[in-house]
């Protein structure tokens, strides 16, 4: 059979290319070599609770994210985090981060006194005076403009926790698209940028999340691409363009070097990292003692989590279907050069340290643990590099193109308008 449209991958980045080929008219056909589709945004069953596995959140900007929901019908259970905030585990203490901040840039380093100290807050105010500086990476940027505290403290277990990687190896416009504009605009002020990128943010948050899990949005694309036409097939290997006869080609995985045969460097794999989710019987995290979750410096030996989110605490909704008393928490490991592989016994450990609250066995209802690899490609220099010469070789193909995290960047608000682009271009 001759296919109109073939993609391959069946992550968010495929099935939203297929939906946009389908919604065309396009005989399409998805396949995916996993038994499951929608890559880091997955979802899994833990103590009888429908849970994300991967991604529990999408970031606000730029609205293609939402314009997405409200086509699939999902507008309506889009929902914002409860407004708990978040804290950071430092060496020396616990404190708050601040929560009109960009990957814990402060807009008001004032405000995050507290976790940085007054001299840590004295010198990050220097930057509403310093006159405008280039920089190299993220980590760069923020030391000039507002001291190593602020990076060690607040952007570092962030940028962390968030990419797997050091702000330092990172370019600042792959990780924090508008920052750049916005830092011209405010003639060099990171605060200001930071203050002028999160009031433009939908309802003041930068993240939200759907009612029933991220994983909602995978069922809603396929039945959509199924609906319009298109055929999604899981467990299938392709090796090679010629395995399909079909018209146009979107490769949404970074295979797509070796499948077309490119002479460019190989892209980043980004960091293994494995979640760990606990679901535990214990009405001592009611009062929610470290808001919606913590974020881990590097500094703090005491943990070897990277992370923890109290999904409970962070989602009205899970805190309904989960019932009084009861609460879903769930730890991150692995940065980039670690390859930590945790048990039970170890993120209960954390999980106590990092709550401020003894969490026993006793406890726990249910446990699950999901090992992600390339889920998160690192934005380094090399990674863009990289990824500029696939879309400079790709670009003269007739009928080709490549989308997914590994050339877009991560999350869906990176993701989606870039798929969807790389639809419209073989249409």
């Amino acid at each position: 059979m001759t296919w109109d449209a073939v993609v391959v991958g069946g992550g968010i980045a495929g099935l939203v290319a297929a939906r946009e080929l389908a919604h065309e008219g396009l005989r399409t056909l998805v396949l995916e070599e996993r038994e499951t589709l929608g890559g880091a945004v997955a979802g899994h069953t833990v103590a009888g609770l429908r849970l994300d596995a991967g991604a529990e959140s999408y970031a606000t900007r730029g609205g293609t994210v939402a314009a997405l929901l409200d086509e699939l019908g999902l507008s309506d259970r889009v929902c914002a985090p409860e407004p708990h905030g978040s804290w950071v585990h430092l060496p020396h203490g616990d404190g708050p981060l601040p929560r009109t901040g960009l990957l814990g840039i402060p807009a008001d380093p004032w405000a995050a006194r507290g976790t940085l100290g007054l001299v840590g807050a004295a010198r990050a105010s220097l930057d509403l005076v310093l006159p405008a500086t280039a920089a190299t990476s993220l980590g760069d940027l923020v030391r000039r403009r507002m001291g190593a505290r602020v990076l060690d403290r607040l952007v570092r277990p962030v940028v962390g926790g968030v990419h797997a990687a050091d702000p330092d190896d990172l370019a600042v416009d792959a990780v924090a698209p508008g920052l750049p504009d916005a830092l011209r605009r405010e003639r060099g002020s990171l605060a200001r940028a930071v203050r002028s990128l999160r009031a433009s943010a939908p309802a003041g948050s930068a993240v939200q999340g759907i009612a029933g899990g991220m994983h909602v949005l995978v069922d809603a694309l396929v039945a959509d691409i199924e609906a319009h036409g298109g055929t999604v097939r899981t467990g299938t290997s392709v090796t090679s363009l010629d395995d399909e006869r079909a018209d146009r080609w979107v490769l949404a995985t970074p295979a797509a070097v070796d499948l077309l045969g490119l002479t460019v460097g190989r892209p980043d794999p980004g960091a293994q990292v494995t979640l760990v989710t606990l679901v535990l019987g214990d009405p001592a995290l009611d009062a929610a003692p470290r808001g919606t979750g913590v974020l881990v410096a590097r500094e703090a030996t005491d943990v070897t989590a990277k992370a923890l989110t109290h999904a409970t605490a962070k989602w009205a909704w899970l805190a309904q279907a989960a019932g009084p008393g009861r609460h879903v928490v769930r730890l991150s490991y692995g940065r980039a050069g670690e390859d930590v592989q945790p048990d039970v016994d170890l993120a209960l450990r954390d999980a106590s340290v990092l709550l401020g609250t003894p969490l026993s066995r006793d406890r726990l209802e249910g446990q699950a643990v999901v090992r992600w690899t390339q889920a998160l490609p690192r934005p380094s220099a090399h990674h863009a590099r990289v990824v500029a010469d696939v879309r400079a070789a790709v670009e003269p193909l007739a009928g080709v193109a490549v989308c997914g995290a590994w050339v877009a960047g991560n999350g869906l608000a990176s993701v989606v308008p870039d798929a969807r682009a790389a639809a419209r271009s073989v249409i």
